[in-house]
């Protein structure tokens, strides 16, 4: 636990590199879901500003979970991750921290979250190669090819609720037919738990490849 604590605090944060493909600002009628297209032309527009990104393929550790909420289990497996990084593997390496930690979310129709989701952290560039072997099994190293992400940002502490207005906000801005998945999107934070303010928060839509 203190190698995650002391490679959270004074370890080097790498935040994964993306290529910019454009920036964007929308107008959209922020009225509530369910109201008619009449009643929405009355209430005020908001500019909505997203980008489209980038980002290569990467190793990634990663942690599941099913069968609780997302404002339930999230910490608990944020914390694992950090563990690992933190020194908990077949080389006792201290890998130093990357953001955004990510987490794949699964909606339903509704767009209340399913109580399953999938944590994520990229491994550190330095060990992209040959990563360290986690010692909790829970943990498992994927190979996620590159994709092109529709991300939006937003400051502020985060959880189910946040995200998901922010991902619906989203939905409004990009319309019907932007060519995204509706059946997860992902959730991601820069930020330790601890820092107080000027936190960083996006929501991204993964673009479905033509």
């Amino acid at each position: 636990m203190f190698g995650m604590i002391k490679n959270t605090i004074f370890g080097n944060t790498e935040e994964t590199d993306y290529k910019l493909l454009s920036s964007e600002t929308k107008f959209v009628n922020m009225c509530v879901i369910g109201e008619s297209r009449l009643a929405s032309r009355s209430l005020p527009q908001e500019g909505v500003s997203y980008e489209v990104r980038r980002y290569d393929g990467a190793k990634y550790a990663s942690v599941s979970s099913e069968g609780r909420t997302f404002d339930q289990v999230t910490g608990e497996l944020v914390r694992k991750l950090l563990v690992y990084i933190g020194g908990s593997n077949d080389q006792g390496e201290a890998m130093g921290t990357t953001a955004p930690v990510i987490i794949t979310v699964y909606p339903r129709d509704d767009g209340v979250m399913s109580r399953r989701l999938v944590v994520s952290l990229r491994i550190p560039t330095n060990y992209q190669v040959s990563p360290p072997v986690p010692i909790d099994s829970a943990i498992r190293i994927e190979d996620r090819p590159g994709m092109t992400v529709y991300s939006l940002q937003f400051g502020g502490f985060a959880g189910e609720t946040e995200y998901r207005a922010e991902a619906s906000r989203l939905t409004k801005t990009l319309g019907e037919t932007a060519p995204f998945q509706r059946k997860q999107y992902f959730c991601c934070t820069y930020d330790p738990p601890m820092k107080p303010y000027g936190r960083r928060n996006e929501v991204w839509f993964l673009q479905e490849e033509p």
